[in-house]
This record gives structure tokens, C-alpha cells and sequence, in this order.
């Protein structure tokens, strides 16, 4: 016993109860993260000299953490005078756990230079802090001093390796060490499993998973089922997708924010809107990343009136909007024409202290742009306060692209190519503004380009989920199991579609061919494949959801609209900027897209 609290509490025993009631209450109000109540607890232990207790430094420490005061607990720790491995590694955590990972591997290195040993408990906040900087070099000196005490063995410090590596994109050192670890827990499992979602190795994530699931002592939490939802939904593998879904009711991880979101974005992408609905209604204690996904959800899908609800419930809530939140409603502003309201949106920004970036500039561009007001986009791209970037020059050529303007589109083609390496997308772009306007040769340059620096131009691809599987389209493929059927499907369509008015636009065929063969290139597209398989496999009641990886053509969409009145299906189409839900001749954009 300390001699200070001798003197305070001669009854030894009556002490010891006393002690142990402070650091009860203390653990309570953490648990409760009650603020008031804690602070006059810190104050009723300085009064009373006890702050000289190292366990009771470290509780408050701890509270101070849990509460998001991570300088509280550095100014307890700087007052204590007798610092225990236990003292230094709450204060490390708790800078850690608050996202101030300079401080927390300052103090890491003071701890070090004062002689105190890191512990298993120490080394997982150090080397998150690596993480959360995103500097793997660091993690790497970390990572050597935990070999050399022999903790990386530890169950607990090896996860947070694991992590680290994965969060820093060095993901096969990641897999080395998650091989060699005598022990795994859920930590370790879900940083592997995240690593690989990052990098795009869906099938590595999904295989790891299967695994986990098979082993009998580790189990999955939210942060596992999140990371496999982005898979789902990346893919657009929503009957997989639905079987996590159940997996995280028996889990009870239904109600966590990060798998609510996930799950929100999941049945987004899949074209289940009203999924996403039921879940966000689910979930009643909804994080801001929860929000924005809902946001994001409505604005895709053309749910317009519904965003500007949400957005305004958020604020009433208190909730504040960051960054993201404000490009969800620039996007739904920009898909629906809604000028007015877009440019009120990007003004409010500034009202939450956030200063617009690139891509709030660039959305807003894209937004004049598509109105038809090239003129103001142009003086939105001049008075921005940093370069324009790729994608802001790219939203200004869209918006020539789609009004016409061939001089506008050639200044800006000019201003892109200055940017010197450019993205296939881009090159596309450019070679197609200028083949719109019948410049053969400008278009046949940028297509060179794309050629020269060895940029392959993506494939336009059409797929669609059948049970577990996937069956991929290409315009004019002929590989399937069901050409034969597909076809004869489409002949049949033609013959219908032209009855009830439906005439080609073969302007969006910009290739230097014959119209014959614009004809025939822009009636087999992929999208037209894939809906044909819908209409020759699925039941008349189910509706037909096509993903794209790229744009939907203009004809495709007439002809698409066309389909959906001569058959009265559903057809759910998800092209890379937004869905399409065709219903008795019209789509859900009302054909501004």
C-alpha cells in the first residue's frame, strides 16, 4: 500500500473497499461513457491524493480515452507520478483509439527511451497507429522490435500486424505473417480478409471467409461480414449477398453500423432498392457512413425527392454532413437537372466549415454541364482555387458531348491532352466527342494514344445472376450455352419494337462503317444479350437486373424502354454512373442521365 493513502485511510480495510468502489465506478462510467459523473470522480481522486495510485491513473486514462478525450488522459498521465507499462500502454491506446497516431508512437518511443519494456498490450496500439498513417515503414520497425522480444508470437500483437500490413496495401507480407502465426483470432482472419477486398481480390477474400467459417473457435464480426458485403456488392452477387445477410441475424451483427451500411450499399448495387430501405428503417442507432450510404442509394437510383428527406431528418437528428455527404447530393442534383438545388448544396458546404474539393467541383461541372449550361461550367472550372483535374476536364467534355458543342469540346480535349497520361476512360471519351462530330481523324488520334502508351480499352460487358452464377455478356457474343434462344429472342423483339415505333439511332455507333452495319453492331450489344437471357430463363413475375460496366447507349435505353412495354417486365439495369428501372415503356431517369 502506498504510504499517501495510509495516512488518508488508517482502517486498511476500509481503504481497500473504498479503492475498490473507485475503480468499479470508474470502469461503470466508462462503460456508460458518462462525462460529467467521471469528472467530478477525478476530482473527488485528487482531493484525495489517490491519483498517485497507478491503477487508478490508468482507469482514468482509459475513461478519458472512451470519452474522446485523448488530451485528458495525456495530461492524467503527465500528473501521475508513478508510470507502470500498464500507465504508458493506456496512454498509447488511448491516443490510438482517437485517431492521433503521431502522438501515440511519440509516445511509444518515449516509453522505449525511459527503459519500459512494450508489452502485448502495448505493441497492437503502436501498430495500429502505423496503420491508421498508412506508413508501412514504420510498421516495419515495429513489427522487427515485436520479433525481437519474441511478442510477435502473441495472438493479439500478430493480428494487429496482420492489419496493419493490409490497411498499407503490402498485402502478401500481410499473408506471411498470417501464415506463420501459431494462433488466429477474428482480428487476424478479418485484416486478411479486408486486405485482399482492397486490392480487388474478391475471390482470395471470399475463399479466406469460407474458411473462417469452417473453424470451430474463431467466428466472424462485423468488421469480417462488412468487408464480405463490399464483396457482394462490388460483384453484384446478390444471392451470396442475401446468405450473409442471414448470417449476420443469427450473429446479431444486424444491428452494427459498418454491416447496416454495407448491406445498404450491397442491395443498392444488386438493384433491391427497397432492401436497402428495410435495412436503413432496421437499424435505429445509425452512424454518419450509414447516412451517407442511404443518400448515395436514393441518388442512384433516381429517388431524388427522397435524398433531399433524408438529408434534412439528418440535420434535424444533429447529425453533421462531412465531405461525402455533400457529394451524394451534388450527384443527385447533377442525374436529375436540378441546378438550383445543386448549386445551393455546394454553397452549404462551406456553412459546415468544409471547403469543396476536386470532386465537388468536378460533380458540379457535371451538373451545369448535363443542363446545358456549358457556360457557367466553363466559369466554375476557371475560378476553382486548384488545377482542374482529370475528371473535372472530363464532366466539362461530357456535357459538349451531349449538347453538341464541337468547339467547346476541342478547347477542352486540347486541355486534357496538356495533362500529359491519361485514363482509358478518358481516351475513350475524347475519341467519341470527336467521332460525334464526324472528326475521323481526331477520334482515330486519341484511340493511337490510347494504343501507344499500352492502355487497353475496357471491354463493355453485361451481366446477369442466375442462382450462384454469373453469366457474362460481350456485344455480339455467341459463346453462351443459350445463343440460340437469345437470338431468335431478340428477332422477335425487333419485329415488335419496330411495330409499336421503335427506330434505330445509329449515331451512337461511332465507328467510319456502312448502316448496315450500324444496324446490326447496335442490336446485339450487351446489355440486349443479357436481357434477352432474362427473358428466355426467369419466371415472367421476377424482374430482370442487368449490371454494365460501362454507360448504356442512348439506343440501347430507347430500345430498353421499348422492351419493357412489349413484354411488361421489369428491367433493372445498373450502368457505371447510375440504375435504370424500366416499366411499361419509361425509366426511372426520365431520360437525363
Amino acid at each position: 500500500m502506498l504510504p499517501i493513502a495510509t495516512a488518508l485511510h488508517p482502517n486498511t480495510q476500509s481503504f481497500e473497499q473504498h479503492y475498490r468502489n473507485l475503480c468499479n465506478t470508474l470502469l461503470s462510467l466508462t462503460y456508460s461513457r458518462s462525462l460529467p459523473k467521471g469528472l467530478q470522480l477525478h476530482a473527488h481522486i485528487l482531493k484525495t491524493g489517490l491519483n498517485s495510485i497507478p491503477l487508478l491513473s490508468h482507469h482514468l486514462i482509459n475513461f478519458y480515452s472512451k470519452t474522446c478525450l485523448p488530451h485528458f488522459s495525456h495530461k492524467v498521465f503527465d500528473e501521475s507520478p508513478h508510470r507502470t507499462s500498464t500507465t504508458w500502454s493506456s496512454l498509447i491506446s488511448s491516443f490510438a483509439q482517437n485517431e492521433l497516431p503521431l502522438l501515440a508512437l511519440h509516445s511509444f518511443r518515449r516509453m522505449i527511451l525511459n527503459g519500459i519494456r512494450p508489452d502485448d498490450h502495448t505493441f497492437p496500439s503502436a501498430i495500429k497507429s502505423c496503420a491508421i498513417l498508412g506508413n508501412p515503414h514504420i510498421g516495419e520497425s515495429v513489427h522487427c522490435l515485436a520479433l525481437k522480444t519474441w511478442y510477435v508470437v502473441d495472438v493479439f500483437v500478430g493480428s494487429s500486424i496482420v492489419d496493419m500490413y493490409a490497411k498499407c496495401g503490402k498485402i502478401w507480407c500481410a499473408r506471411k505473417v498470417f501464415d506463420e502465426m501459431p494462433e488466429r483470432n477474428v482480428v487476424s482472419w478479418s485484416g486478411m480478409i479486408y486486405g485482399y477486398v482492397q486490392i480487388g481480390e474478391d475471390e482470395e477474400a471470399l475463399g479466406l471467409f469460407k474458411r473462417v467459417m469452417g473453424e470451430k473457435d474463431v467466428g466472424v464480426n462485423d468488421f469480417t461480414l462488412s468487408s464480405v458485403l463490399r464483396v457482394c456488392g462490388g460483384s453484384t452477387l446478390l444471392e451470396l449477398g442475401k446468405q450473409v445477410h442471414g448470417l449476420c441475424f443469427k450473429t446479431s451483427f444486424n444491428s452494427s453500423c459498418f454491416v447496416g451500411s454495407s448491406l445498404i450499399s450491397l442491395y443498392s448495387k444488386c438493384g433491391v432498392v427497397e432492401g436497402a430501405y428495410q435495412v436503413f428503417e432496421e437499424v435505429k442507432d445509425r452512424n454518419l457512413g450509414m447516412w451517407n450510404a442511404m443518400l448515395i442509394a436514393c441518388a442512384q437510383h433516381a429517388h431524388t425527392s427522397k435524398t433531399f428527406e433524408l438529408f434534412r431528418e439528418m440535420e434535424s437528428l444533429g447529425m453533421k454532413p462531412n465531405f461525402i455527404t455533400f457529394l451524394c447530393m451534388l450527384y443527385a442534383c447533377s442525374h436529375t437537372g436540378l441546378v438550383e438545388e445543386g448549386q445551393y448544396y455546394f454553397e452549404m458546404m462551406r456553412g459546415y466549415g468544409i471547403e469543396p474539393g476536386a470532386q465537388h467541383y468536378s460533380t458540379l461541372v457535371d451538373l451545369l454541364g448535363r443542363a446545358g449550361k456549358l457556360k457557367e461550367a466553363v466559369q466554375v472550372v476557371q475560378e476553382m482555387p486548384m488545377h482542374p483535374t482529370e475528371s473535372v476536364w472530363g464532366a466539362l467534355l461530357t456535357g459538349c458531348r451531349i449538347h453538341g458543342n464541337t468547339e467547346l469540346a476541342s478547347y477542352v480535349a486540347d486541355r486534357l491532352f496538356e495533362l500529359g497520361s491519361l485514363s482509358s476512360g478518358v481516351h475513350v471519351l475524347l475519341s467519341n466527342a470527336y467521332a460525334a462530330a464526324g472528326r475521323w481523324e481526331e477520334a482515330a488520334r486519341a484511340r493511337k494514344m490510347l494504343r501507344d502508351q499500352g492502355i487497353k480499352k475496357e471491354t463493355g460487358l453485361s451481366w446477369v445472376e442466375e442462382g450462384n452464377k454469373v453469366h457474362t455478356f460481350a456485344a455480339g457474343d455467341r459463346s453462351h450455352a443459350k445463343t440460340t434462344e437469345i437470338y431468335k429472342k431478340l428477332e422477335e423483339l425487333g419485329e415488335e419494337m419496330e411495330k409499336a415505333g421503335y427506330v434505330a439511332d445509329t449515331s451512337f455507333v461511332l465507328k467510319e462503317v456502312g448502316g448496315e452495319e450500324k444496324n446490326e453492331t447496335i442490336r446485339y450489344h450487351s446489355e440486349r444479350l443479357a436481357i434477352a437471357f432474362g427473358l428466355v430463363t426467369f419466371p415472367k413475375e421476377r424482374p430482370i437486373r442487368v449490371m454494365k460496366n460501362l454507360r448504356v447507349c442512348g439506343d440501347c435505353h430507347t430500345a430498353i424502354k421499348y422492351i419493357s412495354k412489349c413484354t411488361g417486365r421489369v428491367i433493372i439495369v445498373r450502368d457505371n454512373n447510375r440504375f435504370h428501372r424500366f416499366e411499361d415503356g419509361k425509366c426511372t431517369c426520365g431520360d437525363y442521365w
